[in-house]
């Protein structure tokens, strides 16, 4: 038998108590703190079709989801110490502003945002760092920017334009390129993976000037060429009404057919 175990088990009955006691107000004392560590803001706001979601967060990460409801419907989880969140709703945008509702506070904990917007909705998102993921939205506008560090997410997305821009991180887009539509994707180190239906029509600029690293998938042919020693990549696909344009500076740029 264990030593420490026998000399607690030949203890007084009431000292093995307090022992046992202690323990226990020890572990319901620490998950106390947890509780008191994160908050939860929830709000639902009555929406048009075409509504614009624009938010600015400081640090956490942010999702965002299409669905069927004429409503968008926010919750925010809020880590120590609690930042403010004062969403307004202006005619025909929902605006969230982290940063500004805590101007001058030096300390802020992460906000990790999952917001639910109609299918149609345009969504504008930015943080200092912190992962983006936007999903199932067919807006005029999708709009992600990290300007540190953070993986931006886009999936099946049937925008007209989209951006897409950050500093360390991955770049992930799988969705629709629409006709005369405008597509950017930027970022400074990570890999920039686009899944794109064959047949859709665009002018591509691709450009790794450090990796040289650019694969094109079913997307090479004869109307695509490198130059530059395969730092860039420029040519059409189809009709070629959309723009694409690619830039990654010391990271990889992939397409794969959708």
């Amino acid at each position: 038998m264990n030593v420490k175990l026998k000399k607690f088990l030949n203890l007084p009955g009431i000292i093995k108590t307090t022992v046992l006691l202690s323990v226990v107000f020890f572990f319901a004392a620490a998950g106390a703190q947890d509780l008191a560590a994160q908050k939860k803001f929830s709000k639902t706001y009555p929406a048009s079709k075409n509504v614009r979601l624009q938010l600015m967060n400081r640090t956490g990460t942010v999702t965002v989801e299409g669905w069927d409801k004429d409503q968008i419907q926010i919750s925010a989880y809020l880590e120590a110490p609690a930042a403010n969140i004062v969403p307004q709703s202006l005619s025909g945008m929902i605006l969230i502003n982290v940063v500004k509702d805590n101007q001058g506070r030096n300390e802020v904990g992460n906000v990790n945002f999952l917001v639910k917007v109609p299918y149609s909705s345009s969504v504008d998102i930015e943080t200092v760092m912190g992962n983006l993921n936007i999903s199932n939205v067919a807006g005029t506008l999708v709009r992600a920017h990290i300007t540190s560090e953070g993986d931006i997410t886009l999936t099946n997305i049937a925008a007209a334009n989209v951006s897409a821009e950050n500093v360390i991180g991955d770049i992930f887009y799988d969705g629709d390129i629409q006709s005369r539509g405008n597509y950017r994707f930027i970022s400074t180190k990570g890999n920039i993976n686009l899944r794109i239906p064959f047949n859709a029509g665009f002018k591509l600029v691709a450009t790794a000037p450090s990796t040289r690293s650019i694969s094109l998938g079913a997307f090479s042919g004869g109307n695509m060429n490198f130059v530059s020693e395969g730092r860039r990549v420029y040519g059409q696909n189809g009709d070629g009404s959309a723009t694409i344009t690619v830039t990654n500076q010391r990271g990889s740029i992939s397409f794969i057919r959708r």
